[in-house]
């Protein structure tokens, strides 16, 4: 299989990862079908890998998934698909059973990425969030590599192909890698990323370690007024942007996707617009100059 041709990478584990992905994550205030009905434009359009969590929308991608499959688009094993462990389940015994629970909805035999969705383990129940009396999160202790060796189970189990985590720091990462034991290595680690906040040291670490670095939020255009102050900047309106985009007549959008494809990043572009789908997977026929490179390089603030 040629990797660059397929805009594919090889994981550590031997698993084959397309480069570019689908995000399906929906904001609260839009319609859960949304997400089944942009990932079958996705699929329309190109997008092989589709990124999901198991508390979001995977009914709805799931469906979406089986009618791209009934239709002949596409085969089961052309598709790479990711779900997640949420915080409340990191109990190692309730590992299992969340993946389990994830497949059921999915209607899917197995998942081709498993992986922590972050790294703070949370009071186990049916509640997303749960809180206490006063509005505060209610933690819990747990090793995060009791919970790893739960997630290797599942994948010598074959419910998922590869398993991975998300929001780890260098130091949980090392955590993990020097686990006792240690069965299978993280394949990857998901964390936002985009220009303003390009994670060049961690990027670092995990190629050395041969750590797929996954971006999400790689547009910067989350705005979610509980995590996202409203006066922040907006990427996409960056004017260093808009000039090297305009340069080689594309969207900013599409220059933003580019840098970190040609950083050796995977990249979850996440839209519910047709027209923004299709020009979101239009970024394999151009590449940035070494200087325009450099330049995007230069307008990380670590926001």
């Amino acid at each position: 299989m040629d990797l660059k041709q397929s805009h594919s990478l090889r994981l550590n584990d031997g698993h084959v990862m397309p480069m570019l992905g689908f995000g399906t994550y929906a904001p609260d205030h839009t319609p859960k079908s949304k997400a089944g009905e942009a990932t079958e434009v996705a699929i329309d359009a190109g997008f092989r890998h589709i990124d999901a969590a198991f508390h979001q929308n995977e009914e709805k991608v799931g469906k979406a998934i089986r009618e791209k499959i009934a239709d002949g688009t596409v085969k089961r094993e052309d598709i790479f698909y990711t779900t997640k462990l949420w915080t409340t389940f990191f109990r190692p015994e309730l590992v299992h059973p969340a993946l389990e629970r994830s497949l059921k909805k999915l209607q899917l035999d197995y998942v081709d990425l498993f992986i922590i969705h972050n790294p703070l383990a949370m009071k186990p129940g049916e509640e997303l969030l749960p809180k206490d009396a006063s509005g505060n999160i209610i933690f819990d202790t747990v090793d995060l590599r009791d919970t790893w060796e739960a997630l290797e189970k599942c994948k010598d189990a074959g419910l998922t192909k590869s398993i991975g985590v998300s929001n780890f720091s260098h130091k949980l990462l090392e955590l993990i890698l020097n686990k006792p034991g240690l069965k299978y290595k993280p394949t990857c680690n998901q964390v936002e990323c985009h220009p303003y906040l390009n994670q060049s040291k961690l990027l670092e670490f995990c190629k050395s370690k041969d750590i797929v670095l996954v971006a999400y939020s790689a547009l910067a255009s989350h705005r979610d007024p509980n995590w996202v102050d409203p006066d922040s900047p907006y990427l996409l309106e960056e004017p260093t942007l808009k000039s090297i985009a305009k340069k080689y007549n594309r969207s900013p959008g599409q220059v933003a996707l580019c840098y970190q494809l040609q950083r050796g990043v995977v990249v979850l572009a996440k839209s519910f617009s047709e027209k923004r789908i299709k020009e979101n997977f239009q970024v394999f026929d151009f590449e940035l100059t070494p200087e325009d490179m450099k330049v995007t390089d230069g307008l990380n603030r670590n926001f």
